[in-house]
């Protein structure tokens, strides 16, 4: 049977959508009809998505007009069971038949060797598109990633939004259906302003045409977006400056609007007195207005704003701007004006009555563990003690400044800028900025040593307070950050080559932190358990330490020059528990190295055997190989063989000179091989036997010094 095919078109018109959230609702959705387009067996062409702060749209091209006929096959009862002594149908045959819609004379028989049985095969016509497009859509629309769903007016209907229409059409056809409480039909509706009456969709083809031409809408958020882009620069070069455009405010912007119109504004010069940053966040956070600067790099007194209608009075829409930037403005320079009255060390005593958490005590406290570990941390980098102490006592002071209050953003770019005005140490003052940093993925790194020294204390007491008071995260509920913190640590001490012992480093946050939760417990909610020994909570913020490790290594994206590792490289590295993120680095590479040898495949199924053998044992081996048990000439050769290795390998490996460790000890290679082959390990001689035992231990510690090679595959 030859199937039509016909273009889809699926829209929710809604009150205005929440503009961070409209491009994954869009591609949510488009996802969402896709996988229920698929698990209907209907075929269909490109998927494309519209959104605007009013629509969700779908259109989908090439879509058959019903599911593919199907093959059915059922069986049914024993034949012996189905005819009488007579040769007659019984109840259980002629049931049998009249469920699948036919006689007994039309069924066939199956014989499974077992018995045989009746068999009904036939087939069954494929289901309507149009039966099975209003179930798909709504499973589509109930999956997106709404957190909080509201109901509006009297229906039973709930969606990120109130909903004011559907289209759907099918072809030139509306496809009988009501999704959140409306009827599906043809029309629309273009711009509130600019086109407010109802729009007739003919064809899901000229939708996109239809709203930008007689709507004055554009639909599509990419072309919505470059549009925006385009105008917002060319503006800035008629005031000969230059945009900032961040990809994140392009998109908040082009969410916020469907006919976008870009203008300038201006602002009194005085306010550039203002440090860059509270400009940029008045601007562009507060205002979403993207501001401008010269050639220099100096910013402007202006900005470009884009409407969200083409007024016939363009000077009162700037005006209108501009008279809303200014209070925010002059409240900015208040701020500024008001927090350089005292010192930035004068907010210190005032974290004392700020708590950080409850049963981990106040922000005080905190800067007090930051201070202890920042010191300890700065002495490994290479950096300054005492400047460290000092960055560390004062980068949470600007938390309790006006302008932090009022811009949480710019926590610690004011405290910088007031530490310098105080004339504290320059890198004092730059640390102070840059202890929050890398803020995400992909950020930059502290520059200074300073920086680096309280960026590594601030997260490492956070995360192992949090540890010690039994609040690790769970699945993807974190809400401290912890992950996000983990690897700015890793990635700070990996990125900067910091040779530091973390290990070290997690006992004395550990210690810290466990001072002021037990000053802390008899005033703080207790859980009723037990406290946990300090070693269990080490070896967990270790192990959570390197689990950010392992996505760092293994989600990267692998580029030339850079190490390609897998899990089971990772996890053989792991079980030597590096003390450093640098050495487990160095580990790495070495294994890396080590896999591209020809003894590689053999020494790592050699060694996963051994583990194997070792693990089924279960009983304590001998730590020392006694020399005159040593019978077969293939357990000889390598016992001399380890021994002859074993000084050089341990020098290497202590000296982290991990690949040529791993490269004396591929030289066992035909040695172990030879044992294997010629040496029954489990003698029935139980002294020959724990001997053997005794000597792969110890073949299996060499390797494991660097790496564990039975985690390998092989």
């Amino acid at each position: 049977m030859k199937v039509e095919h016909r273009d889809f078109l699926l829209e929710i018109g809604t009150e205005e959508l929440p503009p961070r959230a409209l491009l994954n609702l869009s591609q949510a959705l488009v996802a969402g009809v896709a996988a229920g387009l698929d698990k209907a067996q209907l075929a269909h062409g490109e998927l494309v998505g519209y959104a605007t702060p009013r629509r969700l749209a779908v259109w989908v091209k090439r879509l058959a007009s019903r599911q593919p006929e199907q093959n059915l096959k059922r069986k049914g009862p024993p034949v012996s069971a189905s005819f009488d002594a007579a040769g007659a149908p019984t109840r259980a045959a002629l049931a049998f038949a009249e469920g699948c819609g036919v006689d007994v004379a039309a069924l066939t028989r199956l014989d499974e060797g077992k018995g045989i049985f009746l068999l009904f095969t036939g087939t069954k016509p494929g289901a309507l598109a149009t039966a099975l497009l209003p179930t798909i859509a709504q499973a589509a629309l109930d999956g997106l990633p709404i957190p909080r769903r509201m109901r509006w007016g009297e229906g039973t209907a709930m969606f990120v939004r109130p909903v004011h229409w559907v289209v759907m059409l099918f072809g030139h056809d509306v496809v009988p259906a009501t999704l959140l409480d409306i009827p599906a039909g043809h029309f629309t509706y273009g711009h509130r302003f600019h086109a407010p009456k109802p729009m007739r969709i003919t064809s899901p083809g000229s939708y996109e045409r239809s709203l930008r031409e007689r709507g004055r809408v554009l639909a599509d958020f990419a072309m919505r977006r470059e549009k925006i882009r385009a105008d917002v620069s060319s503006v800035a070069n008629t005031l000969s400056g230059r945009a900032l455009v961040s990809a994140e405010l392009l998109d908040e912007v082009t969410a916020l609007v469907e006919w976008p119109v870009a203008l300038a504004g201006h602002f009194e010069e005085r306010f550039l007195q203002l440090p860059r940053e509270v400009l940029i966040s008045t601007l562009q956070d507060h205002q979403r207005y993207f501001p401008i600067e010269d050639g220099t790099g100096k910013l402007l007194p202006a900005f470009i704003t884009v409407s969200n209608i083409e007024s016939r009075d363009p000077q009162k829409v700037r005006e209108g701007n501009e008279r809303v930037v200014r209070p925010r403005l002059a409240d900015a320079a208040f701020f500024w004006e008001q927090d350089r009255r005292q010192a930035l060390s004068a907010w210190r005593p005032g974290l004392d009555a700020v708590t950080f958490q409850a049963r981990l005590g106040t922000l005080g406290d905190k800067t007090r563990r930051i201070v202890s570990l920042a010191g300890d941390i700065a002495v490994g980098a290479g950096g300054s003690q005492s400047e460290a102490h000092r960055a560390a006592d004062l980068c949470k002071c600007d938390l309790l400044s006006a302008m932090v209050g009022e811009f949480p953003e710019l926590q610690g770019i004011m405290g910088s800028y007031y530490a310098h005005a105080d004339g504290e140490p320059a890198e004092v003052a730059t640390a102070i900025r840059e202890h929050y940093l890398p803020r995400g993925a992909g950020d930059e790194l502290p520059g200074t040593r300073t920086g680096i020294a309280v960026a590594i204390a601030d997260r490492l007491d956070t995360i192992v307070g949090i540890f010690a008071i039994g609040e690790k995260p769970t699945g993807t509920k974190d809400p401290f950050g912890l992950r996000r913190a983990a690897l700015g640590v890793q990635r700070i001490l990996i990125e900067k080559n910091l040779d530091i012992d973390l290990k070290r480093l997690i006992a004395g946050a550990l210690a810290g932190a466990r001072a002021d939760t037990d000053r802390l417990r008899p005033t703080a909610a207790a859980d009723g358990k037990p406290p946990r020994s300090g070693e269990v909570i080490e070896a967990q913020v270790y192990d959570f330490l390197m689990e950010r490790l392992r996505a760092y290594y293994l989600e990267r994206v692998a580029a030339p020059g850079r190490l390609a590792v897998t899990t089971e490289m990772f996890d053989a590295v792991l079980a030597a528990r590096p003390a450093s993120p640098l050495d487990f680095d160095a580990r790495l590479a070495a294994l890396s190295a080590f896999l591209e040898l020809p003894e590689a495949a053999s020494l790592a199924a050699a060694n996963k055997r051994i583990a194997n053998i070792l693990r089924k044992v279960g009983a304590a081996v001998p730590a020392e190989v006694d020399v005159a048990h040593l019978k077969e000439a293939a357990e000889v050769r390598l016992f001399d063989a380890m021994r002859a290795l074993r000084e050089a390998v341990d020098s290497a490996t202590a000296q982290r000179q991990y690949t040529g460790a791993l490269g004396r000890l591929a030289l066992l290679r035909p040695a172990v091989d030879a044992f294997f082959e010629d040496v029954m390990v489990m003698d029935e001689n139980p002294q020959l036997r724990a001997n053997r035992l005794g000597l792969l231990a110890q073949l299996h510690a060499l390797f494991a010094g660097v790496a564990d090679l039975s985690r390998l595959p092989g």
